[in-house]
């Protein structure tokens, strides 16, 4: 066993280096995004997520809507992660038809408020259904 663990040890270390060795020439390109991108998580993304998390369970009490708003949130936050590049900057390549020449402002505002839409009426049924009366007993029928 002893052995096996060596060998992967030696075949995942010679795949960083082989990867370091690659990256290097592109260094000065890369470092920005290898140092930014973690220290942009840690100092503004993950406080606004916990600061959006602490602000939705002091809000919103009922543990099912609190569920279906936080599928919400993460949805908007995945939507908004895959289309902010596309929607920030121009494409470093020849567009692709059918690919590039999207409106993805506009699209990006549509599956939003599409979201958003089926999320609240999914609460406002949930509301309906929670205030009414479980049923009548067969005392009340008369």
């Amino acid at each position: 066993m002893r052995t096996v663990r060596l060998l992967l040890l030696l075949l995942g270390a010679s795949a960083v280096a082989y990867g370091g060795w690659l990256l290097y020439p592109q260094i000065d390109t890369t470092l920005p995004w290898l140092v930014g991108g973690p220290l942009l998580h840690d100092a503004l993304v993950a406080p606004l997520v916990a600061l959006a998390g602490l602000t939705l369970s002091r809000l919103v009490t009922d543990p099912v809507r609190r569920y279906w708003i936080t599928a919400g949130l993460v949805a908007t936050g995945t939507l908004l992660l895959i289309a902010v590049p596309l929607t920030w900057r121009p494409a470093s390549a020849p567009p692709n038809p059918g690919l590039q020449d999207r409106d993805y402002p506009l699209e990006l505002t549509t599956a939003l408020a599409f979201l958003w839409i089926v999320i609240m009426i999914i609460l406002i049924l949930i509301h309906v259904l929670s205030r009414r009366p479980a049923g009548r007993s067969a005392d009340d029928r008369g």
